[in-house]
């Protein structure tokens, strides 16, 4: 690893705040009550306690409204990701913003909310790990490693004083509870927005004390919805993600050079399939697999790919063609899977035909999942071998998560592993 903790910066502390509390609005729903909503969660009951998790964007402001109009004991939290210091440096992670914005909603709604600060643990748990993971070479995914530690981990651990308290968020998910009281995580509503595969590593009693108030919704209904309750945050553009990654998804370059802040370089050798080096990279974090690379006097007409990152010889390989074997794959492995059921991982995963579900592995792929077999390793219990189904095939990058579906019910995930493939020595 070559990661420069010496430019980490310190996290400070942010000191409590004084807040009021306010009258609920009910008129603000009643105005629109001739158009009907599908009720939010059949587990909620009246006097419940619940504590809406607050992000200054309009999924979860539209929550809370929805919420404000159930008979249950209301209050609002912020979570606070960001030093000051950390925010400067990672431009567009405007959290003073969005915590204006909260205090705005909650005022129109009519509902006490207060600031908690988890930048140490942000840092700690989610920010420094991901970047020691792109220092080794792999393509984390940080939004999943957050939802686990830190907003249904540290803020449902700090805000549910009450064990029998909820944490609600504005997730596009849903939650049902099995006759015989296992709680299961599944898709929303809305299949575009579902984000199910941002949870899939929560365990089942985060679920269980989890409310979702717009999973039964569809994008479109929660933005009308916002209009109609004329929230503050209604024509707040959306959000994508953490906000060290938002800010410079749409630019590699821009995501290469901010990741070069905390990861000093680490020149090594670009290599073809045979073996022939054609150039030198600054450090194997800057590439993802699938990438197209040009090197000096590469044909006009060729096309190469990253297909390899060797941390051991510290090589970056290229291979011709996005086709190419050493890209493409419809068997690979994974390993370190969180079954949400912890104590009752799927038990067809030992069965000789595997486990046989819908599968996703890239985040922003909107295309449904893909039918797969998943099946425990005879050689190592840790490592399960997917199989794609119907020979599909697919680009896979060592460090993202694949999660499993059976029909709607989410039932976890697991990390890709490198493929192993017989590269040629140095030429």
């Amino acid at each position: 690893m070559f990661v420069n903790h010496a430019r980490l910066p310190v996290i400070s502390v942010f000191c409590s705040l004084n807040l009021r509390r306010h009258t609920p609005h009910k008129w603000i729903f009643r105005k629109y009550a001739s158009r009907p909503i599908p009720p939010m969660d059949a587990r909620l009951k009246p006097g419940d306690k619940v504590v809406m998790a607050m992000s200054g964007g309009v999924d979860s402001s539209v929550s809370l409204q929805l919420l404000s109009e159930q008979d249950l004991s209301l209050s609002a939290v912020f979570m606070r990701n960001w030093s000051q210091e950390s925010s400067d440096r990672l431009r567009g992670c405007e959290w003073e913003k969005d915590w204006e914005d909260v205090q705005r909603v909650c005022r129109h709604v009519g509902v006490s909310v207060r600031m908690v600060d988890l930048s140490k643990e942000y840092w700690t748990q989610v920010f420094e790990p991901a970047i020691s993971e792109w220092a080794g070479g792999l393509t984390p995914n940080p939004d999943i490693s957050c939802n686990r530690e830190i907003k249904f981990g540290a803020l449902m651990s700090r805000a549910l004083v009450d064990p029998t308290a909820y944490l609600a968020t504005g997730h596009y998910a849903q939650v049902d509870k099995t006759a015989d009281g296992r709680h299961r995580l599944l898709r929303s509503v809305d299949s575009n927005k579902d984000q199910t595969y941002f949870l899939s590593s929560l365990h089942e009693q985060q679920v269980a004390r989890s409310i979702f108030p717009i999973g039964h919704l569809t994008k479109t209904k929660v933005k009308e919805l916002a209009r109609q309750f004329d929230l503050p945050t209604a024509g707040k553009k959306e959000s994508m993600g953490i906000c060290f990654v938002e800010n410079h998804n749409q630019n590699r370059n821009s995501f290469s050079q901010f990741l070069s802040e905390y990861i000093d370089p680490n020149p090594g050798p670009i290599l073809t399939e045979s073996g022939v080096q054609v150039g030198t990279h600054p450090g194997l974090w800057r590439y993802s697999i699938g990438q197209r690379y040009r090197f000096e006097g590469c044909k006009q007409d060729e096309r190469w790919y990253v297909a390899s990152k060797n941390v051991s010889d510290n090589s970056l390989r290229v291979v011709l063609g996005q086709e190419h074997p050493a890209l493409m794959s419809n068997t690979f492995q994974t390993h370190r899977w969180s079954w949400i059921w912890q104590d009752h991982p799927p038990p067809s995963i030992d069965s000789p035909e595997g486990l046989i579900c819908q599968i996703k592995i890239r985040s922003s792929n909107r295309k449904s999942a893909f039918p797969a077999s998943i099946r425990r390793s005879l050689n190592d219990p840790g490592v399960c071998d997917v199989t794609f189904l119907n020979e599909h095939s697919d680009c896979l990058t060592p460090g993202q998560v694949c999660v499993a579906w059976i029909d709607d019910w989410c039932l976890g995930g697991g990390i890709v592993l490198e493929k192993q493939w017989e590269w040629n020595s140095t030429s």
